[in-house]
C-alpha cells in the first residue's frame, strides 16, 4: 500500500528526476552551450511543478456566479507565472547564447576550461 501510495505522486517523481538532469548538465558539463541547455532543462522542470500544484480536484474556474454557492476555484495564478517565467526563460536563453557568440569570437572555444586557461 505505501509503494502506491508513493507511485501516486508521479508528478513529484518526474519533476525531481527532470530537475537533477538539468543540475547535473549546468554542473558536469564544460561546454556553454550544454550548460544553457541544462539551464533550461532546469526551468521546465520548475515549470512542471507550478503546473502540476496548480489543478485542485473538482475546482472551477474563479468566476462567481448567483445563486451557486460552497464552490471550489482552481487557482489562475500559477498559470499567470508560468507565461510570465516562460518569457524570461526565452529571454535569459537567448541573451546566454549571444554571450556564447560573443565568447566564441573573442576566445575561438565555447569549453569553459579552455576559456579559463587562456584567461
Amino acid at each position: 500500500m505505501k509503494l502506491l501510495e508513493l507511485l501516486g505522486y508521479y508528478n513529484y517523481w518526474v519533476f525531481a528526476i527532470v530537475l537533477m538532469v538539468g543540475l547535473y548538465a549546468v554542473i558536469s558539463k564544460a561546454n556553454l552551450i550544454k550548460k544553457l541547455i541544462g539551464l533550461s532543462i532546469f526551468q521546465s522542470a520548475v515549470f512542471l511543478l507550478y503546473i502540476t500544484m496548480d489543478k485542485v480536484e473538482g475546482g472551477t474556474a474563479p468566476i462567481i456566479q448567483a445563486g451557486v454557492e460552497d464552490q471550489i476555484f482552481s487557482n489562475p495564478l500559477p498559470q499567470v507565472l508560468i507565461l510570465t517565467a516562460i518569457v524570461v526563460g526565452v529571454s535569459t536563453l537567448a541573451l546566454g547564447l549571444a554571450i556564447v557568440v560573443r565568447i566564441k569570437e573573442s576566445y575561438g572555444t565555447i569549453e569553459e576550461y579552455e576559456i579559463l586557461d587562456a584567461d
